[in-house]
């Protein structure tokens, strides 16, 4: 488990935080920590860092970032791959399961459309960045009426939860895996970097298809980089490309 740093160790505020987050998440606080990687917690937001690469910057989750603004603002239905693959046609918006939300990005997208998501993260630190992420987008005066109702966040491993699901049966189940990423851009440079240095790659991906296909109402989605093999080399039923990856669907409602 990785140990919590305070920018401000003295700052009242930031001290309420990190107990909270030390009582929620079990982090250790230890602020002469210099070196490797920490969850970082500043006025602004809680991060993942390495914290003798400076240069590489933090991970954090910002609904409210100009990179997700202007993708909700300019994208539709019918421009997102993604809308097509879950199933989101005329008034029909599925109550979506993601499996492997990370970061969020794809359940902040798929919620904007109107879809009801629930969120799935294994790992405790990747679920407080997302937590944070979420009660920050709840005071923003853009987001604060919609996206709290629009998700869910849940904590713990996908397979054991998809096995034991108990809330309502999502429509469809979304599964992002990680891979791991050859090609060097900013991406991987920065947040895949980190990721990979802190969780590896997925190696039991394959261990969630099944009780995916078993829950999901209509179908599941598997989000692949383009070379990547089917997920348990099992055929989806179709598959809709985008730039540089593609969505496997399988239906279950046949």
């Amino acid at each position: 488990m990785l140990k919590l740093i305070l920018t401000e160790p003295t700052n009242p505020e930031l001290q309420q935080q990190a107990n909270a987050l030390q009582e929620k998440w079990g982090f250790e606080i230890d602020n002469q920590l210099s070196s490797g990687l920490a969850l970082v917690l500043d006025c602004e937001y809680l991060s993942l860092k390495q914290l003798d690469e400076p240069k590489l910057g933090g991970v954090f989750v910002d609904f409210a970032s100009d990179a997700l603004t202007f993708r909700r603002q300019q994208t539709s239905v019918k421009k997102e791959s993604i809308a097509k693959a879950v199933g989101i046609k005329g008034q029909f918006l599925p109550r979506i399961l993601d499996a492997t939300a990370g970061l969020g990005r794809d359940a902040f997208v798929l919620a904007s459309f109107g879809c009801h998501v629930d969120m799935i993260e294994r790992s405790k630190e990747i679920a407080a960045l997302l937590e944070d992420g979420l009660k920050r987008a709840a005071l923003h005066p853009l987001l604060g009426h919609w996206l709290p109702q629009q998700t869910a966040l849940f904590h713990g491993a996908a397979s054991n939860l998809l096995a034991n699901w108990q809330s309502t049966k999502p429509d469809v189940v979304y599964l992002d895996p990680m891979f791991p990423h050859r090609k060097k851009s900013a991406l991987v440079k920065k947040e895949m970097r980190l990721f990979q240095a802190f969780l590896g790659a997925d190696n039991d991906a394959d261990d969630l298809l099944g009780p995916a296909l078993n829950l999901a109402g209509q179908r599941v989605v598997v989000k692949r980089p383009d070379s990547a093999p089917f997920l348990n080399g099992k055929n989806p039923d179709m598959s809709i490309n985008g730039k540089k990856l593609r969505f496997d669907v399988y239906f279950t409602n046949l």
